[in-house]
């Protein structure tokens, strides 16, 4: 689980899902999604993803979704799980 952080309360959640959705490579499979209030009116997406550790790697993963540097302040790994 990603924890995507916007900008601010102005951010459009539901363009910065868009865009993380966007994000296509072999290896990676997107899930659910919700948003969590985070402070002061802003609120952060929760986005399950599952990664094939030998086709992506989670570094790239975070890395990528930073460069949508219009929408997203940070990510953090909320969970994640070795199969």
């Amino acid at each position: 689980v990603l924890e995507v952080k916007p900008w601010d309360d102005e951010t459009d959640l539901s363009e910065m899902e868009k865009r993380v959705r966007e994000i296509e490579t072999d290896g990676l499979k997107w899930g659910s999604s919700k948003r969590v209030p985070l402070a002061y009116g802003i609120y952060k997406l929760q986005i399950v993803c599952i990664v094939e550790d030998e086709k992506v790697s989670i570094d790239w993963l975070v890395d990528t979704i930073q460069e949508i540097e219009e929408f997203v302040q940070s990510v953090d790994i909320a969970a994640f799980n070795k199969l």
